[in-house]
């Protein structure tokens, strides 16, 4: 791999005159927010650009986070030769620890605070031998593979330390913003680095693949130094405790509020993993310049005055675990709601999240608190460009063709109209979506084929596989809840003890007893009709039983009748104890376990090989 390299001194060789293809494969972003992940694609070399997550929606339930499908960088690991990150956000940098449980990335490049969170992550997640981590600065050109020269270009967004990039290709240069807006006022005084930008505009953008987010709303998305004297006003107004919720990666957001807290003499408290990880990391970094003394551990800023604390937490998106959502519903261990609290949410609702924000508010609000939200309020501004954002970065990279991406469809639509009012045709661009390739040469642009492109997700004991079946039990669950049966059959064909039934979460008005006393009939009647078809006796007197083709029949047969008894379509669970083999029937019990679901049976000799001595299976009401 060759060395970071500035541009002054580095010679970007010629474009090849082979008329090679650049193929342009994003697997996340596209129709939706969150999980950015591109995949750059010339020569057998790939070159991975962020890999992000984004979060679950309502339906899926018990999920954490959800990523990309990465099968396509899976069938062709040996073809990744890096990946380039452009800046720390979790819906760029969250999927990375992940990916790398399943493929190895030879050397990841960013900028600095992005690297310092990802080494944290690859640690923990203990996949940290899989990669190389190395930091770049702005200006920097890295080469990666034999086909691309990376160029790292300062950009202006809502955390610290972000570039665009230019990759540098056989075919020509190809412009990647990352997240961005163009902020004149940045709060750490790093400017966007319009020079570059328009130097490469004049020698030639063979393609500009840029940012959709905020491509609905007019004007320029206003500097992030506009929040400060509105979260100024708010904090010296309040009387008694301050509380500040916020992105735990806002670096500048948490700046501004450090600094505030300092004005008016205000303990800092930090409450929350992510929002104590950032910090110190921007600390060491120096994005976050102030004393140690300015902040207070939680237990001693109880014996503070009210008036002299100020309380940074995460939660500004009333995620289920986050500090704000906890102190709301009242199960954090060292925070109560008192009334004379002031509580500002200086993060608007991302989209999905804002019934869990509203419902955290409400709850806030009952406890006395006063909150400071909205829109209008004045204490949260996007970090992406909004309309004129995207024309002049359109007017400074003047590219030949135009991808818009990260953003819902319509966000993609009137992106691709604004790039044809600065003069780019309609036939130089392509809406795309997930899994679609672009393929690039000097001349043309166009999509040719398709990547597996779905999703994986992951709770808290990881990837979920077989997700399709895992959903559909789980919305099963949580819309009729479960019926549990266990059982134990003999080898002629007659149940050993009576069935025990569990109903969790069925509301029917039906007896419990009664439900039992159907299902076992509807067994026993399974038993006596079809018996002879499963099971079979050979000369030598041994007798042969297709245990599985039995599961399934009486799975049907008590699918059926829980339907139509119950009039709903819960999940039904059969746990099925066969006997051992070569011995004869003998009266036992069966080991149900209390809670919805739970089951087991036990024998101390293995199951004959060919079926099992237990079967546990969960079906879908049909």
């Amino acid at each position: 791999m060759s060395p970071i390299l500035k541009s002054s001194t580095t010679s970007i060789p010629a474009k090849n005159s082979n008329q090679p293809t650049l193929k342009v494969i994003p697997l996340g972003g596209l129709h939706e927010i969150g999980k950015n992940t591109c995949v750059f694609e010339i020569n057998d070399e790939i070159l991975l650009l962020d890999a992000g997550l984004a979060f679950p929606t309502d339906g899926m339930h018990g999920i954490n986070i959800v990523l990309p499908d990465m099968t396509y960088l899976r069938e062709n690991q040996h073809k990744i030769k890096g990946m380039i990150v452009t800046h720390g956000h979790e819906d760029h940098i969250g999927g990375i620890p992940y990916h790398l449980k399943q493929f190895d990335i030879p050397v990841i490049y960013g900028p600095r605070l992005a690297m310092a969170l990802l080494q944290g992550k690859l640690e923990e997640a203990g996949v940290a031998d899989r990669t190389k981590i190395k930091t770049v600065a702005p200006r920097d050109i890295v080469r990666i593979g034999q086909s691309f020269f990376v160029e790292f270009i300062r950009n202006t967004h809502s955390i610290a330390d972000s570039f665009t990039v230019a990759l540098h290709t056989p075919v020509g240069v190809v412009i990647h913003t990352g997240d961005f807006k163009f902020d004149h006022t940045p709060v750490d005084g790093e400017a966007y680095d319009y020079a570059k930008l328009a130097e490469h505009g004049e020698k030639g953008v063979l393609c500009l693949i840029s940012d959709s987010t905020n491509s609905e709303i007019p004007g320029f998305t206003p500097s992030e130094r506009s929040v400060f004297p509105n979260l100024d006003r708010y904090i010296s107004q309040a009387k008694g405790r301050v509380m500040v919720t916020t992105f735990s990666s806002s670096v500048h957001r948490i700046n501004m509020t450090i600094e505030i807290a300092m004005k008016y003499n205000r303990k800092v408290c930090v409450v929350g993993r992510s929002m104590l990880n950032v910090i110190a990391h921007a600390r060491n970094l120096g994005y976050i310049n102030c004393p140690d003394d300015v902040f207070e551990p939680l237990q001693s800023a109880n014996h503070l005055p009210d008036d002299k604390v100020l309380v940074l937490t995460t939660g500004s998106q009333g995620e289920t675990l986050a500090a704000m959502t906890r102190i709301a519903n009242g199960q954090h261990r060292q925070v109560r709601i008192r009334k004379g609290d002031t509580i500002i949410f200086s993060a608007n609702p991302i989209p999905g999240n804002t019934i869990a924000v509203v419902n955290t508010i409400d709850k806030l609000m009952m406890q006395g608190a006063n909150v400071i939200y909205g829109r209008d309020k004045g204490i949260h501004v996007s970090g992406h460009g909004c309309l004129e954002d995207q024309k002049l970065m359109l007017s400074l990279t003047r590219p030949k063709f135009f991808i818009p991406v990260h953003g819902e469809h319509r966000m993609l639509i009137k992106h691709s109209q604004t790039a044809q009012s600065t003069g780019i045709p309609a036939e130089n661009m392509v809406i795309i979506d997930n899994g679609d390739i672009v393929e690039l040469t000097e001349n043309s642009i166009c999509k040719n084929g398709k990547v597996p492109s779905g999703v994986q997700l992951v709770d808290n004991a990881g990837i979920v596989h077989d997700q399709t079946q895992v959903m559909e039990e789980r919305k099963q669950l949580a819309g009729d809840g479960v019926v549990t049966v266990a059982l134990a059959i003999g080898l002629d064909g007659k149940m050993m003890v009576k069935p025990q039934v569990n109903l969790r979460g069925v509301v029917t008005a039906v007896e419990q007893s009664l439900i039992t006393a159907l299902i076992q009939k509807t067994i026993e009647n399974c038993l006596i009709d079809r018996w002879d078809r499963f099971a079979r006796t050979f000369e030598s007197g041994q007798l042969d039983v297709d245990w599985t083709g039995l599961q399934i029949e009486l799975e049907s047969a008590l699918q059926r009748l829980v339907r139509r008894e119950l009039q709903s379509r819960p999940l039904l669970v059969l746990m099925m104890q066969t006997p051992e083999d070569g011995e004869t029937k003998q009266k036992g019990k069966i080991a149900v376990g209390a809670s919805a679901g739970a089951g087991a049976s036990h024998s101390s000799t293995p199951a004959p090989v060919g079926r099992r001595k237990q079967r546990s299976t969960a079906k879908v009401g049909s």
